[in-house]
């Protein structure tokens, strides 16, 4: 989960509200022309992710969607299964090996993940220097660099082709490497509300900040 919330700390970068004083350029452009007006969102991914040394560990794939302006829903699929949602006051992680949920306050960070940063976007510039990249791979690319006295990630690079972002990849502190590939945009569609609701499993041990029940006093 640490890993993920780290992920979701760079994705504030993708904030349209602040790109009119983003870096200008052909990456600015793309990114503009994806977000605008955009308030859900259904795709795929696939990640991999390679240590410091730069032994790569098991690619994951998955499918993902959100919906302005706080939930998300995470879902790797292979090589084992794992769903992260975001409801808008909380994060929740399943993992069905572990038979284990954890769930923590989703903090203002966590509402900025690579997913609902793309229909909540208003801190970009506040939080990152930006940075055109030029072209590789087939794609237009701007860096991020957090503008935050401890950064949790070296730098995030966001690429984009004509169809919007098609890759994101990061370097931690530790100079392990994440790359995500996303896939299958579906732009402002109807996500069933029950997407971002999460009731652990029976069975599952629950640990972390859990809701308060409100109760009612029995009347007489």
């Amino acid at each position: 989960m640490k890993r993920f919330l780290l992920l979701a700390t760079t994705a504030v970068a993708l904030s349209v509200g602040s790109l009119a004083q983003a870096a200008s350029g052909p990456a600015r452009a793309r990114l503009d022309a994806f977000t605008t007006g955009l308030h859900s969102l259904t795709g795929k991914f696939s990640q991999t992710i390679k240590d410091a040394n730069g032994n790569p560990g098991k690619p994951s794939t998955g499918t993902l969607a959100l919906e302005a302006p706080r939930q998300f829903r995470w879902e790797t699929l292979a090589p084992s299964k794992q769903t992260i949602v975001a409801d808008g006051s909380r994060v929740w992680l399943y993992d069905p090996d572990l038979e284990q949920v954890t769930v923590r306050v989703q903090s203002s960070e966590e509402s900025h993940s690579p997913l609902t940063v793309l229909t909540d976007v208003k801190q970009m510039d506040k939080d990152f220097n930006v940075a055109e990249q030029g072209e590789h791979d087939g794609l237009v690319w701007m860096r991020l660099t957090s503008k935050a006295k401890d950064p949790q990630f070296d730098y995030a690079d966001l690429g984009f082709d004509a169809n919007g972002l098609a890759r994101m990849e990061f370097r931690d502190q530790l100079g392990a490497v994440t790359d995500i590939r996303f896939s299958g945009w579906q732009r402002n569609v109807d996500i069933p509300a029950a997407t971002f609701n999460f009731v652990p499993p029976p069975g599952a041990d629950v640990i972390g900040d859990l809701p308060v029940i409100q109760t009612q006093p029995i009347k007489n």
